[in-house]
């Protein structure tokens, strides 16, 4: 059964009458055909009775028609996009329209609402996010070769900041990012990371035209698209001789980290494997500096389905892809995450990255 086909069955048991899908990334993962439509609209129409639609800018038709079989609206900037939805589909009774609540936005429900009188909105989020949970063996493919990359990231950004004194968190991005052009990657898959000391205690912290600390701990976070799926990795290593604290609470966030990845298995919860990382840095002392979650989905998006420690639970199952990522913060003093994403087996978990996580001393 094709993606779309599961859509159009999903409609029928349903009994709700169209869809329309804005997200990128989610056309891409059922059509093939990515853009991004900026400003202005991008819809996919699938329905329980009748062959797709896409409607795309004008600009972007004979693209889409590469990528799929059924229809392409186009419509040019000085037109109205509801008007030629409304011409298409004249005489078709819409009453629900399945949307991905976390996406569509209030001028395009509006929109929606202009072409189809009392329209209501069904989420489709949920199915979306259930067909996305299990990667194929082309997918998990695909995130091999992005986590190679972010390795090979890793080791330029390791050498570089090491390489002279007086380098800049900006200055290990650059050089980063530019390798990885050089090396054909366009796109890294969020903002690189790279901060220095007591800075690495924000674990969302932006890099910034501050000079790298010498005997501190250096944190990077980074990852790249390639192929369309996604890379997300952390490694935090030394750039001089460390204190004895700052080694110990690497070490204490590296055992937590590589419980939680040797405990990962079909059948555990998302809970569970949030309590294995957990639980070590609370008995450590340090549980009120582990702040997050300790992982998220991946995929086509840095950030997918589903949460691991999260509110919601899950069961792993085999062909999830998810990343374990433990981490301490102690504000004014030091930051440590070590993070990698995996891919579930029949009997275990395989890392999509390989660089080493002993403290690495520059």
């Amino acid at each position: 059964m094709t993606k779309l086909q599961k859509i159009t069955d999903y409609l029928n048991k349903q009994e709700w009458d169209m869809t329309f899908i804005t997200n990128p990334t989610t056309v891409n993962y059922l059509t093939g055909f990515a853009m991004d439509p900026h400003e202005r609209i991008m819809g996919l129409m699938v329905f329980p009775d009748r062959e797709p639609i896409m409607l795309t800018p004008e600009l972007e038709v004979e693209k889409a028609k590469t990528h799929v079989s059924f229809d392409v609206i186009g419509y040019a900037d000085s037109e109205n996009p509801w008007e030629k939805i409304a011409t298409k589909l004249k005489g078709y009774r819409v009453k629900t329209i399945a949307v991905e609540f976390d996406h569509l936005i209030l001028s395009k429900s509006d929109g929606l609402k202009s072409v189809f009188n009392e329209v209501s909105f069904k989420n489709l989020t949920p199915l979306i996010n259930q067909m996305r949970l299990f990667k194929t063996a082309d997918e998990i493919q695909k995130m091999v070769v992005a986590g190679d990359y972010a390795d090979k990231c890793f080791d330029i950004g390791f050498n570089f900041a090491a390489s002279e004194k007086g380098l800049t968190e900006m200055d290990v991005v650059a050089k980063i990012e530019f390798e990885m052009k050089r090396q054909g990657i366009s796109e890294m898959s969020f903002d690189t990371m790279v901060l220095t000391g007591a800075r690495a205690a924000n674990p969302h912290g932006v890099p910034e035209a501050v000079a790298i600390q010498q005997n501190k701990l250096l944190l990077f976070d980074l990852g790249v698209m390639s192929n369309g799926y996604a890379s997300d990795a952390s490694r935090t290593i030394a750039i001089g001789q460390p204190t004895d604290f700052d080694r110990k609470i690497y070490e204490i966030t590296r055992q937590a980290q590589q419980a939680a990845l040797d405990f990962v298995k079909p059948g555990v919860t998302a809970f569970e494997v949030d309590k294995v990382a957990r639980d070590i840095i609370t008995k450590a002392g340090y549980g009120d500096y582990f702040t997050h979650r300790t992982g998220h989905g991946i995929g086509m998006d840095v950030h997918e389905y589903p949460s691991i420690g999260g509110s919601e639970d899950i069961t792993i199952e085999t062909g999830m892809c998810f990343s374990v990522e433990p981490g301490i913060y102690i504000p004014n003093q030091v930051g440590v995450r070590i993070e990698d994403c995996l891919y579930v087996t029949a009997t275990g978990a395989e890392s999509l990255t390989h660089t080493s996580k002993d403290l690495l001393v520059f």
